[in-house]
């Protein structure tokens, strides 16, 4: 078994736990049953997961059993950690589609076929609807002290602020994921929650709630929030939360943010989101202070990352779609690719019978999009070898474009000098 442990210490992945002194022992002593909650507040995950999905992955590969636990039942109501005002409450119908998408990523992640090893994939919903309301009440809630919870911050932070306060739904969710912890370890001998360090409060519940009810000794320990140097949360964008779905976030855009983390951030970035070994990740530190512009640390990221996320196929898609952007000729790509590599390029739409014989001249394609002030400035650009459609020089003055020299379905993608783009779309 790997030292789990010293490996979370040196990556700088616990920010709180209990019983520090025990837990290094009785992790490396057997294999261990573990678990961390996602609430299915969207079809997807995002970067924010990460840090507990990945946490659960390092304690499987070190020789643990992890549960990663789908809030269907905690999600009808909402965690108040964290939040300033009480969440909307979501549709049945639109809990059973957010639970069914997170349920699919989760196997992109964790191991569900390793033998005595393998990962538990469980949903609150299934335990928590069997309790009627005054069984909870007499079963749970009698082992729930008020003052405990009022103390804790997440609870007491709502509850001094004069504009909201927390209604009694929201103050149900502590007793709801106390008792998931309660559950697993009767169900899978589960003696281990972890999460994010807003979670604290809602884990030493369930350690409680668990001493209160089974006499048994449970542990909690946390990972920190997934922030840049400045504070501010990693993970988002101008177009909102950076997702895990390909269908939300692209490869190709899941792969460019890493890409342009700051120098300041990607050393951590290395550590708490990768699997990289500590000499490797020592080496990519070292690189970066003696050849920053080079970015060899957020392009061993980002490649570790987009692999991780969207395998091996989505990779090869965003490091395809990186390199037509620096000049790379354009091959088997979509409009919507084309239109979130180009997202900042001027474009122009024109009419597809422009593509009809004889077609579209060269000449005048180059007028359209922008790129030549005149017919004149784009025989120019032609004659110096400084025009290219689709990332294809083209030297010929008579060249002649049609509906074969579209990039994709619509778009045809054009360009003067080295970076100068721009786009013609033909409807």
């Amino acid at each position: 078994m790997k030292d789990i442990y010293a490996d979370l210490l040196w990556r700088e992945l616990i920010h709180q736990s209990t019983d520090a002194a025990f837990l290094p022992d009785w992790l490396n002593s057997g294999s261990r049953t573990l678990y961390a909650g996602f609430d299915p507040t969207a079809e997807s995950l995002h970067v924010g997961h990460l840090l507990p999905l990945l946490m659960l992955r390092r304690f499987q590969l070190a020789g643990h059993r992890p549960i990663a636990l789908i809030g269907g039942a905690t999600g009808m109501i909402g965690d108040p950690s964290g939040k300033s005002q009480e969440r909307n409450l979501l549709s049945a119908e639109a809990l059973r589609a957010n639970v069914a998408g997170l349920q699919q990523q989760m196997q992109r992640f964790l191991d569900f076929d390793a033998g005595p090893l393998s990962a538990v994939l469980a949903n609150n919903a299934d335990w928590m609807q069997g309790f009627s309301y005054l069984d909870f009440l007499r079963d749970v809630g009698k082992n729930f002290p008020i003052n405990a919870m009022l103390a804790k911050d997440s609870v007491r932070a709502r509850l001094e602020r004069s504009d909201s306060g927390m209604s009694y739904t929201e103050f149900s969710y502590m007793l709801l994921q106390a008792y998931d912890f309660v559950h697993l370890y009767d169900r899978f001998g589960c003696q281990l929650q972890i999460g994010g360090s807003d979670q604290w409060g809602n884990i030493t519940a369930g350690i409680d709630l668990g001493r209160r009810m089974r006499s048994a000794s449970l542990y909690g320990m946390t990972c920190p929030l997934l922030t840049k140097s400045d504070g501010s949360k990693m993970g988002k964008t101008e177009k909102g939360a950076l997702w895990l779905s390909a269908d939300r976030t692209s490869p190709y855009a899941f792969y460019q943010y890493w890409i342009n983390v700051a120098d300041q951030d990607a050393g951590r970035c290395l550590r708490v989101l990768t699997e990289l070994e500590q000499a490797e990740v020592d080496e990519l530190d070292r690189l970066r202070d003696e050849q920053p512009h080079a970015r060899h640390s957020q392009k061993r990221l980002a490649e570790e990352l987009t692999r991780l996320v969207h395998g091996d196929d989505g990779l090869a898609a965003a490091e395809r779609a990186t390199a037509v952007f620096f000049g790379a000729e354009i091959d088997r790509l979509t409009d919507g690719q084309l239109a979130e590599i180009f997202a900042e390029v001027p474009s122009r739409q024109l009419p597809r019978a422009r593509l009809e014989q004889p077609g579209l001249s060269l000449i005048q394609a180059l007028t359209e999009a922008g790129l030549a002030k005149s017919n004149s400035e784009a025989r120019r650009a032609i004659q110096q070898g400084g025009a290219y459609v689709n990332n294809r020089r083209r030297d010929d003055l008579d060249t002649l474009l049609t509906a074969a020299d579209l990039a994709s379905e619509t778009v045809m993608v054009l360009r003067t000098g080295k970076k100068r783009y721009a786009l013609l779309r033909f409807q």
